[in-house]
């Protein structure tokens, strides 16, 4: 039998006792998670090291290096992740609605767990504990199928969180990792329908579209983030250039690092945005007025406004007043995340309004997009899609509904 239906079938054996446990009993088992990952911190550090080495080896980008390290600190912010988690309430169970029917029939819906979930994901480690442990917690079990390149950090991972579960009242074959991570595999993992209730992408385009084009089981979407900053000419001059700083230099590797800044032409701080932001080492890539203006602007092409640069780059455009921002997003967006920086209410009203994406923000950096910070704990991902889920994915995203129908001997007439 391949490892991919050996853990599979453990896993669906798993996730029917998981779906039965308590809100104490997840709890429990997620504190030992947490302190056995401290406790084996030095161990996980120097496999982690072992994928840096392979990577520099293979040439791999700063921005994807950084995606796949780990340091003291990250771990500290994973362990926290999974603490929080444990103080969230657990969906499971929850009443969502209830009602009675004129014939007396008592009908209420409730939360269940997905059951099985299929996680597909590249380079970040962090995410190995991360959707363990919200899995857990919202009484999934999980089939980790990370990248090649953080191998080592993911088995060590997840030998931690077996080796915790063990004793626990959560089986630790609840959590298992796909060591074979050759395509064919994953293409035979894509349409495993009988084990895995659904798939959950999480990485760059091409990841995402082969799962989405690929794979009958369901897939639970997750987006790549070109995400833009339409600085208003109301902006207040310290707080556009605040925001547009943390939102591409804050962590410039993840998905919710803004890509494009469209600033409106009448903006009097225009020119000394470009050149705080060229100061601090942000390639500037620009519209022809830009680049006429400021020499260290280069030209603009067209895929300059559709690319998730994940890098020190940044696209700048001038813009005539809100309506074209929003074209321009309309145009070039992902639906990921979109910020307008305005102190004029019909702008901001009309931006909400109009432009589509998962999280809109008014005067604050694209960089709250994310579970912990709107205060889900750890997050399994950002979904882009509208179906099922929307923008930072938590607990509740990973629980389904089911009907609970009650009656004294009703008959369908």
């Amino acid at each position: 039998m391949s490892e991919l239906l050996e853990k599979s079938r453990k896993l669906k054996q798993a996730a029917k006792q998981l779906g039965v446990l308590s809100a104490v009993e997840k709890n429990d088992a997620l504190a030992k998670v947490a302190d056995h990952l401290l406790t084996e911190k030095e161990w996980i550090l120097s496999e982690n090291a072992k994928d840096i080495e392979v990577g520099k080896e293979k040439g791999l980008s700063p921005s994807l290096l950084d995606r796949l390290l780990l340091t003291d600190e990250r771990i500290e912010q994973i362990v926290d992740g999974v603490r929080q988690l444990i103080h969230l309430e657990d969906p499971v169970g929850e009443t969502i609605e209830a009602w009675v029917r004129p014939n007396g029939l008592k009908i209420e819906t409730v939360r269940v767990p997905l059951g099985v979930i299929g996680m597909v994901y590249e380079a970040r480690p962090n995410v190995t504990v991360d959707a363990g442990s919200l899995c857990l917690k919202a009484g999934n079990a999980v089939l980790l199928r990370g990248s090649s390149s953080a191998i080592h950090s993911n088995k060590a991972l997840v030998h931690v969180m077996r080796e915790a579960l063990a004793g626990t009242a959560i089986p630790k074959d609840s959590v298992q990792l796909l060591e074979d991570t050759t395509r064919e595999t994953a293409a035979e993992m894509f349409k495993l329908n009988q084990y895995l209730d659904v798939l959950i992408p999480r990485g760059g385009a091409g990841l995402i579209q082969s799962v989405i084009q690929n794979a009958t089981v369901p897939v639970l979407e997750t987006g790549v983030g070109n995400c833009h900053v339409f600085i208003d000419k109301t902006a207040k001059k310290e707080m556009a250039i605040d925001i547009a700083i943390n939102a591409k230099l804050h962590r410039p590797s993840v998905c919710n690092a803004a890509e494009t800044v469209l600033l409106h032409e009448n903006w009097p701080f225009v020119s000394e945005l470009l050149h705080v932001l060229h100061d601090k080492g942000v390639e500037l890539r620009g519209s022809e007025d830009l680049v006429s203006s400021y020499s260290f602007v280069k030209e603009a092409g067209e895929e300059d406004w559709h690319t998730e640069f994940l890098a020190p780059i940044l696209a700048v455009k001038l813009v005539n007043n809100v309506r074209e921002a929003i074209d321009h997003i309309d145009q070039y967006g992902t639906k990921h995340s979109e910020a307008i920086i305005s102190e004029d209410k019909e702008n901001v009203s009309l931006f909400f309004k109009t432009v589509d994406a998962a999280v809109l923000y008014h005067n604050a950096s694209t960089r709250f997009t994310d579970g912990e910070q709107f205060g889900y704990g750890a997050e399994i991902g950002i979904s882009t899609q509208k179906l099922h889920a929307r923008g930072p994915m938590g607990l509740k995203a990973l629980t389904t509904t089911k009907a609970i129908v009650q009656g004294r001997g009703q008959i369908r007439s």
